[in-house]
């Protein structure tokens, strides 16, 4: 698993697609999330553009790719239900899944001891 500064994660599945979320510290940040607007399928990503709006009872924040790529599926569950993140954020919280279009992009983000060192 990947981290971004901004809190992100991203785990590589089969195939060179990104599966990305928030992390359970950008979650419990966020507090209760309400809703969550998620990227179209098929959307084309810039690595640091937003993905994606989050909206908390504290404040509205915004998933950054961590990856440039197209969007291949988005998690359905989180229309109904956002708060599936402050559950399970690094789990089925997950927001999207990026076909990368540019793989090295990966050695520019954190492994995990780097990023808990990072809070």
């Amino acid at each position: 698993m990947y981290y971004t500064e901004d809190h992100e994660w991203v785990l590589i599945e089969d195939g060179g697609i990104a599966l990305v979320g928030i992390t359970d510290h950008a979650q419990e940040q966020l507090g209760d999330i309400v809703f969550i607007e998620l990227p179209e399928v098929g959307q084309e990503l810039e690595q640091g553009a937003e993905a994606a709006v989050i909206e908390s009872v504290k404040a509205a924040s915004e998933l950054k790719a961590p990856v440039s790529g197209t969007v291949t599926e988005v998690n359905t569950v989180l229309d109904g239900a956002p708060e599936t993140v402050n559950e399970d954020a690094t789990g089925s919280g997950w927001f999207c899944r990026i076909a990368l279009s540019d793989p090295s992009q990966l050695d520019g983000l954190m492994d995990e001891a780097t990023y808990l060192a990072s809070l």
